[in-house]
């Protein structure tokens, strides 16, 4: 389509990520801003910024589920999640209105309803086993369909030009692309949304992109011919974001563009996309891949949904708090 993706590190990112590790390559007119391997992508600094995140999304949404009156439960231990259920007007408190209403039209969309939260048993006091993932006020796939499922952020405008994707195209929710492995079999992943040409892979509170025998990673065909392995992230025979490569050679496999989209509260896990992007041997593949911050495309939403974002989520509002206090 033309289109060239670049990704600029701001604010409260740029700080936390070491300037001295970036890099700067131009190359055909593409631009790409890649992280070196470093030592501050440990395991506890990932727990950190997870565990961070998580409280404060824990915090919001006590304050909102009180003020609101909707039925919740909060879960025991440390690192507590607020998981919500529908109330008998039909509404449920993990969801904006209008996308919930939108959701609930569509079969596909509302089977992702269903998945189970395979923990909730163990973590509430009320042992309910019929808890749903996207009950759960972290959950990242709620709030990929808060966003992409409200009736306005289909249509033509400022999310699809800023995504490029055509407007009104079809969301496919859990896409299973296949992905051609050595010896002629196929590996089936899952991608949590596709639109058009576009694979994405929403993040929230998650520790990591998953970590995994390097063997596993090899197992695909084009898995050399796309990534120098000596430049992907690694611990002796483990691969770290693993799921990254794995996503990436999906996107690739169908000729498809692969987002990120993670909270700019997570430099971790900004600093690991870096690390992977920087292993993709040819700067056209490069290209085709890009990051993005629920707080850029927040700005891109309709008023409404940005405020509902801004107070649920923190997202929206983060940016001009940080920037409030800089200034003073």
């Amino acid at each position: 389509m033309g289109i060239r993706f670049s990704f600029s590190l701001e604010g409260p990112t740029l700080a936390a990520v070491n300037p001295s590790f970036l890099n700067r390559i131009r190359d055909n007119d593409c631009e790409a801003v890649y992280v070196e391997q470093t030592a501050i992508n440990s395991s506890a600094a990932h727990a950190s910024h997870s565990f961070r995140l998580r409280q404060e999304l824990n915090a919001r949404n006590v304050r909102w589920a009180e003020k609101s009156g909707f039925p919740h439960e909060l879960s025991i231990g440390a690192g507590s999640t607020v998981l919500y259920l529908p109330n008998e007007r039909g509404r449920h408190g993990n969801f904006h209105p209008a996308s919930y209403k939108r959701i609930l039209t569509n079969p596909e969309w509302r089977s992702r309803l269903v998945k189970t939260h395979t923990t909730a048993h163990k973590i509430l006091a009320s042992h309910d086993r019929d808890r749903r993932e996207l009950d759960a006020c972290n959950s990242s796939d709620a709030l990929l369909m808060n966003i992409f499922c409200h009736p306005r952020s289909s249509e033509r405008g400022p999310l699809s030009s800023f995504l490029s994707f055509e407007a009104n195209a079809d969301l496919i929710f859990g896409y299973k692309p296949r992905i051609s492995m050595i010896g002629g079999r196929v590996d089936c992943t899952e991608i949590d949304l596709r639109i058009g040409d576009l694979m994405i892979e929403a993040k929230l509170t998650e520790i990591d992109f998953q970590v995994a025998r390097f063997e596993l990673a090899e197992r695909y065909a084009d898995f050399h011919a796309v990534f120098d392995p000596d430049r992907l992230p690694r611990r002796a025979n483990r691969l770290q974001s693993y799921q990254l490569v794995r996503g990436i050679l999906a996107a690739f496999a169908e000729e498809c563009r692969y987002c990120l989209i993670c909270d700019e509260r997570r430099p971790d896990l900004i600093a690991r996309w870096f690390e992977v992007l920087s292993a993709i041997r040819h700067s056209a593949q490069r290209c085709r891949c890009v990051l993005v911050t629920w707080q850029k495309i927040s700005r891109t939403l309709p008023k409404g949904l940005r405020k509902w974002l801004g107070e649920k989520y923190g997202i929206g509002s983060h940016i001009g708090k940080a920037a409030a206090a800089e200034a003073d």
